[in-house]
């Protein structure tokens, strides 16, 4: 979510909002581990996690791992993110593997490395993303096209590149990261809407088009989660605590956790939703409920 452009200067008071537990061994996964439950439901199962170095990406990487699941995750740049995932994971449970998900040979790569280093692939998810922001009139082509190009066409190739090796397995998970801005739009985030509707619609579609292979395809929408791509807000709105006032003003639940987005996707990784294909979870703490 954008936060951002729904900010306003009449943003009521927090008058309760819950807020997560820095500690320093598990703040990464926006939570204390002692709340990701162990379980081994995806115990045997393979997946690919992009954008995988921090945030949300790197929550789900850390929960299928503890849910028993060998992971690749998988970055274009912070290459020392991947390698603080890692270090949290159990022993040899996490892979990571350089990939730029706009670029199309790499995603493939990425497909081709994991099928090599674990002989095959259960979970696909589409995580990566970028964020600029500009009204329309202003907005650079450039800038257009790097929202569009990570944002869509990353999942595309995610997609793409991932079926193949989906229906050798026998079928498996397509999970793909939208937001609510996949379903209301932004003032000054017109590249960044459009591509996560695009992402919506693209999942639906790679949904009917793949059930006869046993591969299903499902969006997890996020609202306002405390992620590094909202730290920068926070700063702007001058602290902790006016950044939390404005979004509880958005989100009657508070700002969320990556934990809470990861253990949304566990399930739709495991056999539990083995009924649920082409469809959004909104996980945006009641944000589209207003």
């Amino acid at each position: 979510m954008i936060l951002s452009a729904w900010m306003g200067p009449d943003a009521r008071s927090a008058l309760w909002l819950f807020r997560p537990d820095h500690s320093a061994s598990d703040d990464s996964m926006g939570g204390t581990m002692s709340q990701v439950i162990a379980k081994g439901r995806l115990t045997g199962k393979v997946a690919i996690v992009t954008g995988g170095a921090s945030g949300i990406g790197r929550a789900m990487a850390l929960s299928f791992a503890n849910e028993g699941a060998r992971v690749v995750i998988a970055t274009a740049h912070n290459e020392n993110g991947l390698i603080e995932t890692q270090a949290m994971a159990p022993n040899g449970s996490i892979e990571r593997f350089m990939a730029d998900a706009s670029i199309g040979t790499d995603v493939e790569a990425l497909v081709a490395f994991t099928e090599h280093r674990f002989d095959r692939l259960d979970i696909m998810c589409n995580n990566a993303g970028v964020l600029t922001t500009a009204p329309i009139e202003e907005m650079s082509e450039q800038e257009w096209d790097r929202v569009i190009d990570v944002n869509l066409k990353g999942t595309f190739f995610g997609c793409r590149y991932s079926i193949p090796a989906l229906r050798r397995a026998g079928g498996g998970s397509i999970i793909n990261i939208g937001s609510v801005n996949s379903v209301v739009a932004s003032a000054g985030y017109g590249h960044y809407c459009a591509a996560k509707g695009g992402v919506l619609m693209l999942t639906k579609t790679v949904a009917l088009e793949c059930a006869a292979q046993r591969i299903r395809a499902n969006v997890i929408c996020p609202g306002i989660i405390d992620t590094p791509m909202n730290a920068t807000f926070e700063q702007t709105m001058g602290g902790r605590k006016q950044f939390e006032d404005a979004c509880l003003a958005l989100q009657p639940l508070g700002i969320g956790r990556p934990a809470q987005v990861a253990a949304v996707a566990v399930f739709l990784a495991s056999d539990e939703s083995s009924l649920i294909t082409g469809t959004e979870i909104m996980v945006d703490g009641g944000f589209t409920a207003q």
